[in-house]
């Protein structure tokens, strides 16, 4: 599978995915061997299962009220990534997250690698300039 293709789709899914909180949809988009880093420097999260335990941990508590992705920059050797914004309630607290997403894909299109950077900002927010570079 082409990377844009994979790109695409992973973005795709990932908007939709998160506003459900769908974390079989997600994994599907991920090898088996996967490594995801949350942020830079915490631990990495390694294979699937530990993947799935990141994602319930994280959406736990989480009411989705928006989740958009920007199209996908495309890179060399399988390389991609995307810019998100999504807008939670965390009980009564309105909160916005905003950051990017590298991953690199497999010759199936599969993550093998992923890599976020975000932020959090109290209330509901767009970021400053444009949403989405692209």
């Amino acid at each position: 599978m082409r990377t844009r293709e994979a790109a695409e789709r992973f973005v795709r899914v990932w908007e939709r995915a998160w506003a459900e909180h769908d974390v079989d949809a997600l994994l599907a988009l991920y090898a088996d061997g996967c490594v995801h880093r949350s942020m830079p420097f915490r631990e990495p999260h390694r294979g699937r299962a530990e993947l799935a335990a990141y994602l319930r941990w994280s959406f736990a508590g989480e009411r989705v009220v928006d989740v958009r992705f920007g199209p996908p920059v495309i890179g060399q050797q399988g390389l991609a990534v995307a810019e998100f914004r999504v807008l939670v309630q965390e009980g009564e607290d309105p909160s916005t997250l905003a950051g990017c997403v590298f991953v690199r894909f497999d010759a199936d299109g599969l993550a093998v690698e992923t890599r976020d950077y975000w932020h959090t900002a109290t209330g509901h927010q767009e970021p400053t300039g444009p949403l989405f570079l692209g």
